[in-house]
């Protein structure tokens, strides 16, 4: 009986495995998922402010002094435009959202530009 129940649970887990080998994303697909790609827009700074302001300023404050979020008035001399691009499409921690379903790429792209200017 022990035999049946070992030959049980050992051709269960090679199934699982064979379903896993099929259905996980490979490494490139998911690097490229892991980071998103910043795309090549010319960055707009009135459209910029503009999206911070419908979007940032409950949390990063109007002068983006900072509040529930960090300050962003010097986050330029932190981060890059692609660093701040993917924070903004994916979120960071549990305090900053993905913005990904609520902005266009290019929008974000745009404010991530703006942002990586603050130095």
């Amino acid at each position: 009986m022990q035999k049946w129940i070992m030959s049980g649970l050992f051709f269960v887990a090679c199934a699982m495995a064979i379903v896993l080998m099929f259905t996980l994303p490979s490494r490139e697909q998911a690097a490229k998922e892991a980071k998103p790609q910043l795309p090549e827009i010319t960055m707009n700074a009135a459209q910029a402010e503009a999206t911070v302001k419908a979007n940032c300023i409950t949390c990063h404050g109007d002068q983006l002094q900072g509040g529930a979020g960090p300050n962003l008035q010097k986050i330029g001399a932190e981060l890059t435009a692609d660093q701040l691009y993917g924070i903004i499409t994916k979120g960071k921690g549990g305090m900053m959202p993905s913005f990904k379903d609520r902005l266009k790429d290019e929008e974000i792209a745009n404010v991530a530009m703006w942002l990586a200017e603050k130095k």
